[in-house]
């Protein structure tokens, strides 16, 4: 998925994938990670651009920490659109 860089996750395989490190795109810090579980909130995105960009059919995947998140959204023009969940997964 990446070019010469190294991933954002990294995985234990014991007979299946076990998480065992989210790594922040922006900060590079290690989040907290416990049996498999990541035990903090991480934003993580992953788009396909499509037609009509630079960046025709590039996948692109980054996770970031909640505090590198909320120093970029802070930085937006237009506030995010936020809506309370009252059900959560």
């Amino acid at each position: 998925m990446s070019k010469g860089g190294c991933c954002t996750r990294e995985y234990l395989a014991r007979g299946k994938d076990e998480l065992q490190a989210v790594v922040c795109n922006c900060c590079g810090r290690r989040m907290r990670v416990d049996g498999g579980v990541l035990k903090e909130d991480c934003v993580s995105v992953d788009h396909v651009f499509g037609y009509f960009s630079s960046r025709d059919g590039m996948r692109h995947h980054f996770d970031l920490c909640e505090s590198c998140y909320q120093k970029i959204i802070a930085s937006f023009a237009l506030p995010v659109e936020e809506k309370e969940e009252t059900e959560l997964l």
